[in-house]
């Protein structure tokens, strides 16, 4: 078999182990985040903003801690090529003692956040919240097991059976009237039953054991990560924070419902992709060309996946918001809009940083994280002087710098060049025929009601992407039809797009 024979072979089984995994993993992911979807709109009507800010409050205490949850030692496991149940059984224990520490920690900081933050229901809210770090310990090894081992099928039971239990422990909660706290139990119930699931499709006993020299080695590539996120964290939550501290908890509640769509849509795509990309990439670290094709090739899918997400929601968040969450919502609006665009930016060779860890190189992440953790900081800061809108629009400005600084990055290390990623950007072709359609669409059905709006506006923006996506991007369509299995590999098409 010849060099290049062999090379679009390999090229092939690559693009199939990704598109299948990317398809288990969005069986899980459209189911679970349906459910979710369905939850918050219900949630909303039940609610107040004050008890959605107060919770956001107690969450955003919770990130900060959980950057000290695994020290990057997860991430560590997937990318090992040996030991593996050896370094399984570190790493767990790491974790395990790690995470009952941030518990107990959380437990004695709640009392300092509520004064911080001047909202004295937080205490008990954030002291229980804590437990959600032992919780996630007990099956973060068997997740990143099957991660590393891409068996993304295993994962729809614990990830749905997490979403089902939440939503309908908090929904009955809050119909009772428990207010803030269906959330939080709710919360703590879908964890406990995410482990428990996870247990029973991974039966992997651990053992409690560490081995220092095993233990030295995850450290030394999981810093790294640790450090990255810790910096992300700090950075995206930085407007949860300014607005808790100089707001209050019922103008966070907004800020919360705002971003909550762009944020299931479009963000947790984004991390659900990376959960089968950074394995895949990882699987041919030391095939340069590979990583640099593939690399490519997935921003070029994941544009187009994300970028009708995004415009949509901009175009019609006035009868998302009506529709979804009520008029009692409606300052929403403009937010939403603008933290769309946000997320729009961010997904733009979004996945590169998978390539950095899959060559061992997670330190590009970190060296990267400072400056962008700098220029983020400084303009939501700015940006909270003014307004709401002030913070979604300083996220927005650092997003766009930051594209900048990745991308320049990234033409260096991956051996990429600018034409190389533009040309990946087909879909925003397609995005210009759906802004074309579905604006004039959402100002002719002014007078009708939220639902039949925003029907026709999805309606006519859908199709304009589509057919242009049909005509512009044929082939690609086809062959990741053709990889799952929907279309016969022998499919013959009239121009344009000829598919043999």
């Amino acid at each position: 078999m010849s060099s290049k024979k062999v090379e679009q072979t390999a090229s092939t089984d690559f693009a199939r182990k990704i598109t299948r995994g990317v398809g288990w993993n969005y069986l899980s992911y459209g189911l679970s985040k349906t459910i979710s979807l369905v939850t918050v709109s219900i949630l909303a009507h039940l609610l107040t903003p004050d008890h959605f800010g107060v919770v956001a409050l107690a969450t955003l205490a919770i990130e900060y801690l959980s950057v000290l949850n695994d020290f990057g030692l997860a991430t560590a496991l997937i990318h090992r090529r040996d030991n593996l149940e050896e370094a399984s059984n570190v790493v767990f224990t790491l974790n395990l003692i790690v995470s009952i520490t941030l518990s107990l920690a959380t437990l004695a900081l709640a009392p300092q956040a509520a004064l911080f933050f001047r909202e004295p229901n937080l205490t008990p809210i954030l002291s229980w919240l804590g437990l959600s770090f032992t919780i996630n310990a007990l099956g973060s090894v068997h997740k990143a097991r099957l991660q590393r081992d891409m068996h993304f099928g295993k994962k729809l039971f614990p990830e749905l059976g997490n979403t089902i239990v939440k939503g309908g422990l908090s929904i009955g909660l809050a119909a009772n009237g428990f207010g803030a706290w269906s959330l939080v139990y709710g919360q703590l119930a879908g964890l406990s039953v995410s482990v428990i699931l996870l247990w029973i499709v991974i039966p992997w006993i651990p053992r409690l054991t560490v081995i220092s020299s095993i233990a030295s080695q995850l450290f030394k590539y999981g810093i790294s990560i640790m450090a990255d996120r810790a910096l992300t964290i700090f950075g995206d939550s930085f407007d949860y924070f300014l607005i808790g501290r100089f707001f209050n908890s019922a103008t966070l509640g907004i800020y919360t419902l705002a971003y909550r769509l762009p944020e299931l849509l479009v963000i947790t795509t984004l991390t659900v992709l990376a959960g089968v990309i950074f394995p895949a990439f990882a699987s041919i670290q030391n095939q340069p060309e590979a990583l640099r094709n593939s690399f490519l090739t997935t921003t070029r899918y994941v544009q187009l996946l994300v970028t009708p997400m995004c415009l949509g929601m901009i175009v019609a968040a006035d009868p998302i918001i009506r529709v979804v969450f009520g008029e009692q919502w409606l300052t929403a609006i403009p937010l939403m809009q603008i933290l769309s665009l946000y997320t729009l930016l961010l997904s733009i060779g979004y996945h590169v940083g998978d390539v950095y860890k899959a060559i061992g190189r997670p330190d590009i992440l970190i060296k990267l994280s400072i400056p962008i953790f700098i220029i983020r900081a400084i303009s939501i800061w700015i940006g909270a002087q003014y307004s709401l809108i002030g913070v979604a629009l300083g996220h927005l400005v650092a997003t766009a710098l930051e594209l900048i600084l990745r991308t320049i990055v990234t033409i260096r290390v991956v051996n990429v060049s600018l034409v190389d990623i533009t040309k990946q950007l087909t879909a925003f072709i397609g995005g210009a025929v759906l802004l074309g359609l579905s604006v004039p669409t959402l100002y002719l059905t002014t007078e009708l009601e939220p639902i039949v709006r925003l029907i026709a506006v999805a309606s006519t923006g859908a199709l304009g992407y589509i057919g242009t996506l049909w005509f512009i991007e044929r082939d690609s369509l086809i062959r990741a039809l053709r990889i799952v299995g929907i279309v016969p590999k022998k499919t013959m098409l009239n121009a344009p797009g000829k598919v043999e």
